[in-house]
């Protein structure tokens, strides 16, 4: 028979196991899955990362549910250009998305004939693959693989159509506490271009810092409850990667 004390006791070690996640999950790391295409090739569908909470400090979106229990963010630290960033999209304030963070405070970004342009100036691309297929959602698209080098120094792999299907832009003036972020997957990507979506993200929506992975499968292959075909549906050499 079991005595009230030992329920007690087993209470008491849930609620003390459930505040610890709580505090972990709010201040320190919270995973995210990756359910889209929009980050190919650094990101894929499948993945499973950890983002750090302290890395940008704290807002009402750092906790669970996003409380309203303080306005701003405390202990802010500015974003890097380049940084993978975890955000609340700004059309309902609870969506989870990711994207690189491209543009900063007062940065004017444009498309101009295919090529992003920041400041006026040309960022610069060095082709790796002219002829590379990936996903866009579940089409497969023919994409060239960049190199794409910001001002500074930040180099990551970045992909475009083949055709350039996204070409021209209009000149995207970045507003004062705010960003703007790109998908890598740029022809395949909502973000911060398509400003009734996505647009400027305000520094209160930033979630974290995306920083490295702990466990990949491909659900495109099989269901991960077939152990027997675990080499071809779980990806291990993209487990404990780091992001770039």
């Amino acid at each position: 028979m079991i005595s009230k004390s030992s329920i007690i006791d087993n209470i008491k070690t849930l609620f003390y196991a459930f505040i610890i996640a709580i505090v972990i999950r709010s201040f320190l790391l919270q995973p995210f899955y990756i359910p889209s295409s929009s980050m190919e090739p650094n990101l894929l569908i499948g993945d499973r990362l950890f983002v750090t909470k302290y890395s940008y400090g704290y807002s009402k979106h750092s906790f669970p549910f996003s409380p309203n229990i303080f306005n701003g963010r405390i202990l802010f630290s500015k974003p890097k250009r380049g940084d993978v960033v975890v955000f609340k999209t700004p059309a309902d304030n609870r969506t989870d998305y990711i994207k690189r963070l491209i543009g900063l405070p007062g940065d004017e970004i444009q498309f101009i004939d295919g090529e992003l342009y920041i400041n006026n100036n040309q960022v610069l691309k060095t082709v790796v693959n002219s002829n590379q297929v990936i996903f866009c959602g579940s089409t497969k698209i023919k994409t060239v693989f960049f190199d794409e080098k910001l001002s500074n120094g930040k180099i990551y792999k970045a992909v475009y159509n083949s055709e350039y299907s996204f070409q021209n832009s209009d000149k995207f003036i970045i507003p004062k506490k705010h960003f703007f972020l790109l998908g890598d997957n740029r022809d395949c990507s909502k973000d911060s271009r398509f400003l009734s979506e996505v647009g400027y993200v305000h520094q209160d929506n930033l979630v974290g810092k995306a920083q490295f992975l702990f466990f990949s499968s491909d659900y495109r292959v099989g269901s991960i409850l077939k152990f027997w075909d675990w080499g071809n549906i779980i990806r291990f050499n993209r487990f404990f990667k780091k992001i770039n």
